[in-house]
C-alpha cells in the first residue's frame, strides 16, 4: 500500500474544506480610465477601493470567493464594450463597476442588459442612466448631472449669478450636465446667454474662454470634468477672467482637481459632492487606510466604488448566489444601503442610489491646515431631496409599474 506524504494529504484536506466553505464565487471587473484625464479620480484608486470593500465585508469568511479584474477603457465606447463583452463571455465576470465617461457608461449599460449581468456605475454622471436609458441591470451609485445641477447651479443663482455661459464637454456627460443645469438656472429666475462645446481632453481653452468672456455672463458654467476642468480653470486664471468680474462655476469638481490646481487657484470655488474624506471620524479613518495604499485622498468616485461593491456583496451573501443578476439587483434594491462613507440610503426602482449630498466651498490657502484639507461645508441636502424625483426621470422601469 502506498502512503501519501502528510503534506499532500493536508493540502488535499484544506482544498476540500475551502471548496466546501467557498460556496459562492463572483468576479468583479473595474473598468475605467487608467491613463487619461479621469485617471486620478478613478484609475487604480478604484481598484484599491473595490479590494477594501471585499476585505471589510470579510467575504472569504462568509464563503464568498471574490476575484477582481481591471482594465483601461481609454474613454472610448468601442474599447469599453469589447472589454466588457470579453469579461462577460470569456472571463465569467458577474459585475462591472466604476466606468467614468457617460458615453462609455451608456454603452456598457446596454451591453450589460443584453448579457444579463450587473453594472454598478460610480464614475459617470449622466442622469439618463436612471432616466430614459435605465434598465433592470444597471445601478447608478455616486452622483449624477441632475444632482450636481441642483446642488451647485441653484446655489450660484441664488447668490446673484443670474446670467450663464456654458463651456461644455462635447459628449453625453457635458450635454446632460448643461441641460440639467440650464433647467435649474431658468427655474430659479436666471438666463442662459450662450454656450460653446469643446472636445474631450482639450489642452487649449483660449478661444472658448474668450467667447465666454465676450458674452458678458456673470457666471461661466464648466460642464466638464477631470483634466478639462483643471485646464479651463487654470487658463481662466491666466486670462484674469475672475478678476474682471465673471465667476466660474465648476459643475463637477473632484478633490483630485483641487489638488492639481492648488488652493491659490481653486479658492472660493463652490462644488457639489456626495463624499469628502474629512467629513467625520468614519470617513477619515477609511481615507487614512486608502491613502496608505495610494498616497492620495479618495475621490467621491473611488468612495462610490467601495460603497457599491460592499452593497453588492451584501446582496450576494443574502442570496448565497452571485450568478442570477436580476435576483441580485432586486436584493440590492430591497436592502437599505448603509456604510461608513455615505451613511444610510436606498437603491430606488429606477436604479438611482440616493444618499445625502453636500455643497462645499474650496478653502483659501490660509484656511487650510495642511495637504488635502481643502473643503468647508456650506449646506447638506438630505437623500430624499438630493436626486431627481423618480416620477420625473422617464425611466421605463418606473413607467411599467
Amino acid at each position: 500500500m502506498r502512503i501519501q506524504p502528510l503534506w499532500i494529504a493536508a493540502a488535499a484536506l484544506m482544498a476540500s474544506a475551502f471548496t466546501a466553505y467557498a460556496e459562492t464565487s463572483v468576479k468583479i471587473g473595474v473598468l475605467n480610465d487608467r491613463s487619461g484625464l479621469y485617471a486620478d479620480l478613478g484609475g487604480e484608486g478604484s481598484v484599491v477601493a473595490a479590494k477594501m470593500a471585499v476585505e471589510d465585508f470579510k467575504a472569504a469568511e462568509k464563503g464568498i470567493a471574490v476575484e477582481i479584474l481591471s482594465a483601461d477603457h481609454q474613454n472610448k465606447p468601442d474599447i469599453a464594450v469589447n472589454k466588457a463583452r470579453e469579461w462577460y463571455d470569456q472571463n465569467g465576470v458577474d459585475v462591472i463597476v466604476d466606468v467614468p465617461n457617460s458615453g462609455v457608461a451608456l454603452a456598457v449599460s446596454a451591453l450589460t442588459k443584453e448579457k444579463n449581468k450587473i453594472f454598478i456605475d460610480s464614475g459617470a454622471a449622466t442622469s439618463d442612466l436612471t432616466g430614459p436609458k435605465c434598465n433592470a441591470n444597471t445601478i447608478h451609485w455616486t452622483y449624477d448631472t441632475w444632482q450636481l445641477a441642483n446642488g451647485t447651479g441653484s446655489a450660484v443663482v441664488k447668490q446673484g449669478g443670474t446670467t450663464w455661459f456654458f463651456l461644455t464637454a462635447d459628449y453625453n456627460f457635458g450635454q446632460a450636465l448643461e441641460r440639467d443645469t440650464s433647467a435649474v438656472v431658468v427655474a430659479n429666475g436666471g438666463k442662459v446667454v450662450g454656450t460653446v462645446k469643446h472636445p474631450l481632453n482639450t489642452q487649449d481653452f483660449s478661444s472658448f474662454l474668450l467667447q465666454a468672456q465676450a458674452s458678458g455672463a456673470k457666471v461661466i458654467g464648466l460642464a466638464n470634468a477631470g483634466g478639462d476642468t483643471i485646464n479651463s480653470i487654470k487658463q481662466a486664471a491666466e486670462f484674469g477672467i475672475t478678476q474682471q468680474g465673471q465667476s466660474l462655476a465648476g459643475l463637477l469638481v473632484f478633490i483630485s482637481d483641487v489638488h492639481s490646481l492648488g488652493l491659490k487657484t481653486a479658492q472660493g470655488l463652490q462644488l457639489t459632492s456626495t463624499f469628502y474624506w474629512d467629513r467625520n471620524d468614519q470617513t477619515r479613518a477609511w481615507s487614512d487606510r486608502f491613502m496608505k495604499s495610494t498616497n492620495r485622498r479618495p475621490s467621491m468616485v473611488q468612495a462610490g466604488v467601495y460603497s457599491g461593491v460592499l452593497h453588492y456583496l451584501k446582496a450576494v451573501d443574502a442570496l448565497k448566489d452571485g450568478k442570477d443578476a436580476l435576483k441580485v439587483v432586486s436584493k440590492m434594491k430591497e436592502l437599505p444601503t448603509e456604510d461608513a462613507l455615505f451613511g444610510k440610503g436606498q437603491v430606488r426602482a429606477d436604479g438611482r442610489v440616493i444618499h445625502d449630498s453636500y455643497l462645499f466651498q474650496v478653502k483659501k490657502p490660509e484656511e487650510s491646515k495642511g495637504p488635502w484639507d481643502y473643503y468647508k461645508l456650506l449646506a447638506t441636502t438630505p437623500a430624499d431631496k438630493a436626486f431627481r424625483p423618480m416620477s420625473e426621470g422617464g425611466c421605463p422601469l418606473v413607467a411599467a409599474k
